[in-house]
This record gives structure tokens, sequence and C-alpha cells, in this order.
């Protein structure tokens, strides 16, 4: 399973992924891929030493993440990303999908936004991973939705680096340069650039994707069939854009290794593939199942047009936040994305091109059966170097959106891209492509160098990168802290809620997601809203209810149930103060206060004591009718 070439000194014989039983890549024999020899009388010695390998993982993972993002676990539960609303909308939805999961699952699609809208989860992404990875930090801060946030995020973050390397050393990296993979691949400078947008955090299961995949590859059978399954699934739910990205480098690799490996006529080979299939698709399809109600009620799609806005342009390849980059921005004047891979990594992954594409081993010309060459087609080194080549260059043609082609193909060929809005998010395929080829040329370059050259040299890339990928401080802002009224509402009856100003502009949509994440200490049901879809009477009615009280706002409320409103005077200034100051007289038998101290007021709606005089006299009903139809 050398994928890089001749396996690296340190992995040699030794690694547990490697002793096993399989078939021959593509030839139909047995092999037998050497492991530890087995004590005398047959008993298989528990491998405890790998365990401190897989702890020195974890641990550093850990520091990194502390490291890169600080200083996120120093104000770990009272600061977060919160400009432009969509911060405040990951901390909301994160917290939410937490809360849910705790307390009824069934209606995690349900959410407290938007009322009485339903499966109002599904407007955007639904983040289900992100929010369970944030259940142990929710339940120990009583659900704290910045503890909850960042906890998910540093959680993802670690198991990036942990996926990642373990993906690097089934390749045959060494330890170090598994380690430079990981660090290079998690904490790139695509990351950095969307800290507020939660799910685009969650990257863990692209190489743990690709490492179940090439699992099966190498011995296909229906348990690493699943495996991949539940590994494609996981990244579905953690990131829909990610989910579909792994979906289809699986769906390009398997073609690949079936030609390459001769796997055509092989019925386990397809039988690992259909069950991954299946699994991944059963293990989706519950809560896919919202997104495609929503889209048929509600008409929900991105057209070519919203994707042409998300593409990227040639800066955006050189646009990057890391120390080490930023000398470049002023010379770009302009970018639409962050997508530079970085120096090193951009450097090595060429080199991996050239190093992976050349027969350079006389051992695979003079040993056609030998561990690490694929038979009468290539080296190992070549075939990877191929597959990930066409992963770089595919998702490097469709992160120019529709103008270049690519991406309308893919538009209009599966039906999934509809959902979809953001061509330039292809670049962490990009990233993913160019760290295994600067993986090639590190395993091609050091092949018949001793290990200590190796630990040197793996070591040294690692270093050199993380410098070059650093970014902290991270810029944070503190909590918008809650008003009492908020947690008051927590301990009233049940009822929907609307808060004030009730922005109406389209431009002002983003700042209902303040709303959303106050909502987090009552879960009361919420008018106001902010997502990715905005409903067609949100659009219609922002404009009456931000007058509320008028009485055409408290007939656009009534139907839905609405019980409470919660005024930020604040907000208000002038003659728009003035003015709901004389609303609020002007309908003081409908709002019944129930805390109107400081600049937060909060009232009870109640029923307006002249329609319910009229709902006891059927002939005062009538003639208010008469009167409304005039």
């Amino acid at each position: 399973m050398h994928y890089l070439g001749r396996p690296a000194l340190e992995h040699a014989d030794t690694d547990p992924l490697n002793a096993e039983l399989g078939e021959s890549r593509g030839t139909g024999r047995k092999r037998t891929v050497r492991g530890p020899a087995a004590p005398a009388g047959g008993r298989q010695p528990l491998r405890t030493r790998h365990v401190a390998p897989w702890a020195g993982r974890v641990t550093l993972a850990i520091a990194l993440a502390v490291v890169m993002t600080w200083p996120l676990a120093a104000r770990f539960d009272r600061a977060a990303r919160l400009n432009f609303g969509d911060g405040e909308w990951s901390l909301w939805n994160v917290t939410w999908v937490a809360h849910a999961l705790t307390t009824a699952p069934g209606r995690v699609f349900q959410a407290n936004i938007f009322h009485p809208d339903h499966n109002a989860l599904a407007y955007s992404e639904a983040n289900i991973v992100t929010g369970a990875l944030g259940v142990p930090f929710h339940l120990a801060t009583a659900g704290s939705p910045y503890a909850t946030h960042n906890g998910a995020m540093l959680t993802g973050l670690v198991l990036s680096v942990v996926f990642a390397w373990g993906f690097a050393a089934y390749l045959g990296a060494s330890g170090p340069a598994a380690a430079f993979f990981a660090i290079a691949f998690t904490y790139c400078p695509y990351l950095f650039a969307r800290t507020s947008h939660i799910q685009l955090m969650m990257t863990f299961g692209l190489p743990l994707s690709l490492w179940m995949f090439h699992r099966l590859v190498d011995a296909p059978s229906m348990a690493r069939g699943a495996a991949l399954g539940v590994a494609l699934a996981v990244q579905a739910l953690a990131c829909a854009y990610f989910g579909i990205f792994a979906a289809l480098i699986v769906g390009l690799g398997t073609m690949v290794y079936a030609m390459s490996r001769r796997l055509w006529a092989s019925p386990r080979y397809w039988l690992a593939i259909s069950t991954g299939a299946i699994v991944s698709l059963g293990m989706v399809a519950p809560f896919f199942a919202p997104y495609v109600r929503v889209q048929q009620e509600l008409g929900f799609a991105r057209s070519l047009a919203d994707a042409a806005m998300f593409s990227a342009d040639w800066q955006a390849w050189l646009a990057s936040s890391a120390w080490a980059h930023r000398w470049m921005l002023p010379r770009l004047e302009q970018w639409n994305e962050v997508l530079f891979p970085g120096v090193l990594v951009s450097i090595l992954g060429l080199a991996g091109l050239v190093v992976g594409a050349h027969r350079w081993a006389a051992e695979a010309q003079t040993d056609p059966t030998s561990d690490w060459s694929v038979c009468a087609l290539t080296t190992r080194r070549q075939e990877t170097t191929l597959f990930y080549a066409l992963i770089g260059g595919f998702a490097f043609w469709g992160s120019f959106g529709p103008a270049a082609g690519l991406y309308s193909v893919l538009y209009t060929s599966l039906p999934v891209f509809t959902f979809l809005r953001a061509p330039g998010r292809f670049g962490i395929l990009v990233v993913l492509a160019l760290c295994v080829l600067a993986l090639v040329a590190l395993q091609g370059l050091l092949a018949t160098r001793s290990r200590r050259a190796h630990v040197a040299v793996g070591t040294l890339a690692a270093v050199l990168v993380t410098a070059e990928s650093f970014t902290a401080p991270l810029t944070l802002q503190h909590a918008a802290t809650p008003a009492p009224h908020h947690r008051q509402l927590a301990d009233l009856p049940d009822g929907a809620l609307i808060e004030l100003p009730f922005w109406s502009a389209r431009a002002d949509f983003s700042r209902h997601a303040r709303y959303m994440l106050w909502s987090t200490s009552h879960w009361k049901p919420l008018v106001n809203g902010y997502s990715d879809h905005i409903p067609q009477w949100f659009r219609e009615q922002a404009v009456p209810l931000s007058t509320f009280p008028t009485r055409e706002s408290f007939a656009l409320l009534k139907p839905h149930g609405v019980r409470y409103a919660l005024f930020h005077l604040n907000w208000y200034s002038g003659d728009s103060r003035r003015a709901l100051d004389a609303r609020i007289a002007q309908f003081r038998d409908r709002l019944r206060p129930i805390n109107v101290n400081g600049d937060v007021w909060l009232f009870e709606i109640v029923e307006d004591p002249r329609e319910h005089a009229r709902d006891q006299d059927p002939g005062a009903a009538a003639a208010h009718t008469r009167r409304l139809l005039r």
C-alpha cells in the first residue's frame, strides 16, 4: 500500500494497516503483506506501541488547534467571529442543532426561525455533525452558544489533523511528512478566510473519505465499503459542499483505479463500492429529504447567475490572510475569494507532478510483480500522481464557475448542484491534491535516503508550513450579551416572539441573526430569521411588520399565534423613536407590559377587545366585515 513509491523506513512492515491479507492489486493472486512476527505459541501481542503514535498525533493536533486559532481558546465561552451576520448565524445554527439533538432529535429541522415555517433549518446548511460535535460543550456549559460553537470548531480542526495524518501515513508517508501533510491541509489559507462559516471549517471528512477509499481499493470488501459510506455521509452532514466534493472525487477514483488496477471485472470491487454508495445514501437521505421538500414547495434553488457571483478570479489564487502572504494583497488590488494554497505546498506539489510522472525506479522495470508497482500499467507513484493531478486540475477549473465551462456541465448534469452557489469552494480540493503531490515529491526525493534524512526533511517541512500558514491572532468579537428579558422569556408560557426593530431592507436582513443568537436563551419560536434562503412571505411582510404595532401588522401576526413582542429601544432614534412611542400608546390595550425596564421592553400581545366583542355578537361581526369590504 505504498502509494508514494518505496515505503517510508519507519513504516515498512510495521504499520498495522499494512499487516493484512488481501488480493494483489489487479492480479487476482493472493498476497501476504508482512506484519510483526507472532511470538511462539501463535498468540499475537497487543500492539500497545501503536497507541503512543496516535496519542502523540492527537496531542499535537490539540496544541495546533489552540495555537493556530489563538485567542479562541482563551475566550472560549465569550467570543467568536460575529461579523456580517454569518458568524452570528453559525453560533445560532450549531447551538440549535446541539439543543435539538439533546431534547427532541426528531424535530431538529423545525428550527425556531421564520415562524411559522416548517423545516426552516433546511433554508441553509443543517450542520448536523457540527452540532453533534458541539453537544459535549453545550451540556457542560448549560447551553452557551459560544462554547458550543467554538468547541465544535476546535474539535473539527483536531479531527482534520488526525485523519489527514492517518491518511498520509496510509499512503506510505513517513511520520514527519504525514505531519506536514496534516498541517498544510488543515491550516491552509482557505480555512482562515472562512472562520465565520462553521460548515467550511469541517474539512476532516475529505481525508477520512479518501483514506477509507484507498483501503477499499487495496482490499475490496463489504466492510470497507460500509466504512467508506459512513465517512462520505459524515462529511456530507458536516458540510454539504464538501460532501458533494468527496462523492465526486470518490466517483472519479472509482474509475481511475478500476482502470489502473484492472478491477473492471472484479465483483468484490464493485460490491464494495456499491455498499459504500448504499450506506452513504441511506445515512444522508433522511437529512436530505427536508431540502427536497423545501425546493419543491418554495422553489428554492441556485441559478448559474448566482454561481457566477461566487466564482474565483485569478487574483483569488494569490490571496491569503496568512502573515507570510499579506505583502501580496496590496499588489492584487481586488479579489473575490481567498484560495492561495501556500508557497511551500505549491512548489512541492508541482515538483510532485514531475517526480510522480517519471518512471525513475528501475525496480519497477526489473520486477513488475513487486509490492509497490502496478502490473503492466504504471508505478504506484505514477498512479497516485495521476489521480490527484486529475482532482487538482478539475477542481481548479471548476473554481472559475460557469464562465469556465466545467461548472455549467456539472450544474446541468447533477441535480445537487442546484443547491450550491459558490464554485470558489472547489479550492479546498486543489489544496488537498497539492498536499498529496507534495508527499509524492518528498517521498520520491528521499527514497534512497536514510531514516534520519526522512525525519529531518519531514520535520523541517512541517515547521515551515506551520510558520507560513500562521494567521493568529484571529479577530474575535466579544459576546453580544442578551438582555435579561431574553432569559425571562424562557420562563414564560409557550408562544412565538417578534423582535423589533424588524429590519425590512434587503441589505439589513442579516441583522436578524443577532435576534437568532439571543434566542438561544429561550428558544421561543421567532418570526425573525436570516438564512441562505429568505422566504417570500418574509420579503413581502418585512415592511409592514417593521411598523409594528399597527393594525396591519397585528393582522399579519394573529394567524401565526405570535404572543410576545420585544422592542430594543436603543436601536430606534429621532423621529422613529417618537413614532414608536405614539404607536405603543395608541395600542396599549393590545400590548400588556411584562418588563419595560431600561432600553428593552417586553410585551405580551393580547386580543383586541373590540374584536372579541364582535366575535361574541354575530351582528357586529357582520357589520365589521361589510365595512372592510367597502
